[in-house]
């Protein structure tokens, strides 16, 4: 299968009170941190979305969304809509990889799993800690239409997920990493003193 990752970066951290693609942890910056991760899980090519902060140079192919404020299911589509476009010129991507920029424990490995789980025939592979949902989250490009038609505000593709749930492959990762995320000063603070 031909895999594309994606990270969504573009909002503010209003809860954390800055842009989170831009802060780092242990020396690197979480966005630098995601795209690293997915690239070394599989996929190709990484994409990674932007919005709040101008991130410089990253080793992924960057789109910008003008509409990052009305919040991650924006970004998801301008993502999604990238990947179709450079898939004009190149042989389309089967799936996708998704990947929030402030999931700091996402092992490479578990990208794999996940990857591994849609070429075993999953509709949608999506990575669990101790049985709860997170990242990353693989879709087939054939459910892309309609994810791209019901990614609204925060909810990402969570409306395709919970309309499509009989087809939702969990894939256990607890193993190789959690699913913590970096929302407030708390959890930028928790993260640094484990890297």
């Amino acid at each position: 299968m031909r895999v594309a990752g994606l990270v969504l970066a573009a909002g503010s951290g209003s809860r954390l009170g800055r842009p989170k693609a831009t802060v780092e942890v242990g020396g690197v910056r979480l966005v630098d941190r995601s795209v690293a991760v997915l690239a070394a899980g599989g996929p190709e090519p990484v994409f990674v979305v932007v919005g709040a902060a101008a991130v410089g140079h990253v080793d992924a192919l960057v789109v910008h969304n003008d509409q990052w404020r009305t919040g991650m299911g924006s970004s998801l589509r301008a993502g999604l809509a990238a990947i179709s476009t450079y898939d004009r010129t190149v042989a389309p991507r089967d799936a996708v990889v998704i990947l929030l920029v402030d999931h700091v424990e996402v092992a490479p490995e578990c990208v794999g799993r996940v990857m591994a789980a849609t070429a075993a025939g999953a509709r949608v592979a999506v990575a669990t800690y101790d049985g709860v949902r997170g990242h990353p989250v693989v879709l087939r490009r054939d459910d892309w239409p309609e994810v791209i038609s019901s990614a609204q505000g925060d909810s990402g593709a969570r409306d395709f997920l919970t309309r499509h749930a009989e087809t939702v492959v969990e894939v256990p990762c607890e193993d190789i990493g959690s699913n913590a995320d970096v929302d407030t000063p708390a959890d930028l603070a928790a993260a640094r003193a484990l890297h």
